[in-house]
Parts: C-alpha cells; sequence; structure tokens
C-alpha cells in the first residue's frame, strides 16, 4: 500500500518562544517537505507535541497541514489518546478533513491488557472507516502490544499498518512473519529503520527526516528495493543524528535542531524545555555530517 511506503515524517508543531502554534511556519515545514521528497507527514504525533496540545489545537494543526500538503503527498494524523472515546473523536475529525489515515498510540498510562488493546482498536476502527495504523512505543507509554495482538488486528479491515519503535529487529522479523501482508510494517527507531526495510518493512515514521528529508527518501528507496550497499552508504550519513536527535526526550532535539536550520522559533512547550547547552555541540557536527548546515 503505497500510501504507507517510505520516509514518512513526524513532523514537530512549530511554537513560538510564549509556546502558542506558529501556523505559518507551519506552512513553511510543510513547504520544506515537498520539496525535498519526504513521502507523507504525520502530524501530531509524539515529536508533534501532541501530549500537550489541547483537543481544538491538535485538530487545528491537522485540519491545516491537510490544506497546505494538498493531496500532493498522503497525511497521516496522529489521533490516538489512551482515552478510547476521545480516540474515536479525534479520528473522527480527521477523517472528516481529508487526512489519509490515522496513527493511533497504543493507550499510555492506564497499562491495559492485550485484550484491552485489541479492543480499543477495534473500536476505534469500527468507528471510522478510515486507514488506521496502529502505533507501539512501550518507551513512552509503558504498554507494549504484542505479535499476537497485532496479528488479531490486521484481520480488521480499515487497521493497515503497524509502527513498530521498540528498537528490536527480533520483534519486527517476529511481526512480519506473523502477519504476512495482511498489514503493512513501518519502523518507528530511526536508529533501526534501515535494517527494518531490508528485513521487508515498507517504511520509517520518522525524527531524523524532519531534519534531513532528501537523505531518509533516498535511504528508505534503497532499503526497501533491497539495495543494501546503497542504503548502508546513505545511512551513514544519518546515524549521527539517528543518536543525537534523542540526547534529550523528543523533541527537544529535533526542536533546537529545526531552530538552527531557520525553519522554526525555538518555541517549546512545559514540561519540555530546550535542549541543554551541553549537548549543542554534539548534535550541530551530527548536522554537517548529513549536510544540513
Amino acid at each position: 500500500m503505497k500510501i504507507f511506503q517510505g520516509s514518512m515524517v513526524a513532523m514537530a508543531t512549530p511554537m513560538q518562544d510564549d509556546g502558542t502554534i506558529d501556523y505559518p511556519s507551519l506552512n513553511n515545514l510543510v513547504d520544506f517537505h515537498l520539496q525535498h521528497n519526504t513521502d507523507a507527514i504525520v502530524p501530531v504525533g509524539t515529536t508533534g507535541e501532541s501530549a500537550t496540545l489541547n483537543n481544538k489545537e491538535h485538530a487545528e494543526v491537522i485540519k491545516r497541514v491537510v490544506q497546505r500538503v494538498n493531496k500532493r503527498i498522503p497525511v497521516i494524523a496522529g489521533t490516538g489518546a489512551n482515552s478510547t472515546d476521545e480516540a474515536i473523536e479525534l479520528t473522527e475529525y480527521a477523517s472528516k478533513v481529508g487526512a489519509d489515515a490515522c496513527l493511533l498510540v497504543t493507550p499510555y498510562y492506564n497499562k491495559p491488557t492485550q485484550e484491552g488493546l485489541y479492543q480499543h482498536f477495534k473500536a476505534v476502527a469500527q468507528a471510522v472507516p478510515i486507514p488506521q495504523v496502529l502505533y507501539n512505543v512501550p518507551s513512552r507509554t509503558a504498554c507494549d502490544m504484542l505479535p499476537q495482538t497485532v496479528s488479531r488486528l490486521a484481520d480488521i479491515e480499515n487497521i493497515v499498518g503497524l509502527k513498530e519503535a521498540i528498537g528490536e529487529l527480533g520483534r519486527v522479523k517476529e511481526v512480519i512473519d506473523l502477519c504476512g501482508d495482511r498489514i503493512v510494517i513501518i519502523s518507528g527507531d530511526d536508529a533501526t529503520s534501515m535494517e527494518t526495510l531490508l528485513l521487508g518493512g515498507k517504511g520509517v515514521i520518522t525524527v531524523t527526516g524532519n531534519i534531513a528529508p532528501q537523505l531518509m527518501h533516498d535511504m528508505c528507496m534503497a532499503g526497501i528495493s533491497g539495495e543494501r550497499q546503497e542504503a548502508e552508504r546513505i545511512n551513514s550519513m544519518l546515524k549521527g543524528l539517528h543518536h543525537d536527535l534523542f540526547l534529550e526526550s523528543n523533541p527537544i532535539p529535533v526542536k533546537w535542531a529545526l531552530n538552527a536550520m531557520g525553519l522554526i522559533p525555538s518555541g517549546i512547550r512545559l514540561p519540555l524545555t530546550t535542549l541543554s547547552n551541553e549537548y549543542h555541540e554534539q548534535l550541530r557536527e551530527s548536522m554537517k555530517r548529513a549536510e544540513v548546515i
């Protein structure tokens, strides 16, 4: 399913120093990705600070990204929540304003069982017919959706993909083997994304792609095509970013980097703060290796 292929950027949400959303900069970021061959845009995920946007802001960012993209590439809207009713509400809104698909994180904090996860995602899928990508990121949510649960959910028609961010290639292979072609496997971990593609994954929902969209697109195309040597060559330029964009909690480093590139203001919302001075030079060097500054 080509809507879920390649470098899909988990786009940062630009903010002014007082934390208000900077919508002109949001438009400029969309244009930046269109110009540099990003394959899809994922607004209001973890990198988009979904945890600190209220529902009105969340919906407005989705709407404005959809409008700016104007069907040129897919928009996969982040609509997950730890409340099933809230996830349905956000997913309905994204569908209404024209998103191509939705990304739904496993419910965080309340630690559901595997059956609870199945029932949660089934309820959202049945309530809203838009294509849906599930998102497993236990390092953030304290909730790990197991491959057997993913396999059950893969039988639901509009559950079409899994963003697996556990960072373990053995898990990726297990999910691919269990699910076959019933569901698209997408990396949610930049550091292991190349190997995920070479194992049969179809793309990556990427933080690094915020900073180096063209290189991430090129690496994904090589990986999907099985061109290991070329994928490794490109990925060698990106390895520093894969690591250094997580020196502090995402999206702290990526927002600093985007600001250093002149693409967004420096704003970020509490409880997150701007990148500590001690990391500036290290991240700047990784940006130089990726030839983005």
